[in-house]
């Protein structure tokens, strides 16, 4: 699925250029956990900017915090919560 594919890349630069990352939008893991020390350790500050971010470049609308835990898990749930909005 490219569509997909192409999705995700947009996801990662959005984050790194909203949320200043230090890593690449390359060096992003489809499914590494945002919130997961492990994974990307972002914060709840950047959580709304998360937010902020895709629903202005991708009209994602998270209605709430169980639908925002359940969407930001990794750069795969969101490209899924982006494809099946469009």
């Amino acid at each position: 699925m490219a569509d997909l594919d192409a999705i995700k890349l947009q996801i990662k630069q959005a984050m790194v250029e909203e949320l200043m990352l230090p890593q690449t939008a390359e060096e992003i893991a489809d499914d590494a956990l945002i919130f997961s020390p492990q994974g990307l350790g972002l914060d709840s500050v950047d959580a709304l900017q998360l937010v902020v971010a895709l629903e202005k470049r991708f009209g994602l609308k998270l209605p709430d915090a169980a639908a925002a835990r359940e969407t930001l898990r990794s750069v795969d749930t969101i490209a899924e919560a982006v494809a099946a909005k469009a």
